[in-house]
């Protein structure tokens, strides 16, 4: 479903991604672990268009999407959820959600999408008119998943969805990626931690210094407990 192909990209002719290949499958949940500033957000922004690759191909869905501007990758099916969240702090939770279902396609479905957002996110069909930014940090994330969800998304690249969550918000918010990855979606998904990809991840890669430095089944790369804390701690 996606795949890139020797991929590099960088800010200002300095590069961080050498030579990165992997692919997600259709259906499938895959995982990107690495420590912090190893290259793991680049490699998402380079996927979605946020960053051109100097190097290398994206392909979806058997579609070079890596000459596209990032609004005709969302068209696509590839919805990126960034790290942080960002939601529209003045806007309601509602017009967040709504937000997601821009491009046209996306709106004539919002009423069926949002239907499907607020069945996996009761939380968030229970506070439609609340404003953004009174939300707590895991229902800012829950919110965002389900802005992505909205956009007609075939596959969601989600940026570190553990980021400044407490243990218990973690789970929850994993839970939920779970769930949407059972009801078919495909997960390319990036974060420093091991603990929580158990039951989620179908494969994982390991990215270190801006290249692939392992990879296998989930249970082959969590159960090489060297291998994780070599690259890990």
């Amino acid at each position: 479903m996606l795949k890139v192909t020797d991929l590099e990209a960088g800010y200002g002719g300095s590069t961080v991604l050498h030579g990165v290949s992997l692919e997600v499958k259709d259906g499938e949940a895959v995982v990107i672990l690495g420590p912090n500033g190893h290259g793991k957000t680049t490699l998402l922004r380079a996927i979605s268009g946020l960053v051109k690759p100097t190097a290398g191909t994206v392909e979806f869905d058997g579609q070079v999407i890596s000459r596209l501007n990032p609004a005709d990758i969302v068209a696509a099916g590839v919805v990126h959820i960034p790290q942080g969240d960002l939601p529209f702090p003045e806007l309601t939770v509602l017009d967040n959600l709504l937000m997601g279902a821009y491009l046209p396609d996306a709106w004539r479905q919002r009423k069926e999408k949002l239907e499907q957002v607020y069945q996996l996110f009761p939380v968030l069909k229970e506070r439609p008119r609340q404003l953004a930014r009174s939300l707590s940090g895991g229902e800012r994330r829950m919110l965002a998943l389900g802005r992505g969800l909205m956009g007609n998304a075939k596959i969601l690249v989600i940026d570190e969805p553990s980021l400044g969550l407490a243990p218990f918000l973690i789970e929850e918010v994993y839970q939920r990626i779970r769930d949407i990855n059972k009801s078919g979606m495909s997960i390319l998904l990036a974060d420093e931690n091991a603990d929580h990809i158990e039951g989620l991840a179908d494969r994982v890669y390991l990215l270190e210094s801006g290249s692939i430095v392992g990879q296998g089944t989930a249970d082959e790369m969590l159960r090489n407990e060297a291998l994780l804390a070599a690259y890990l701690g």
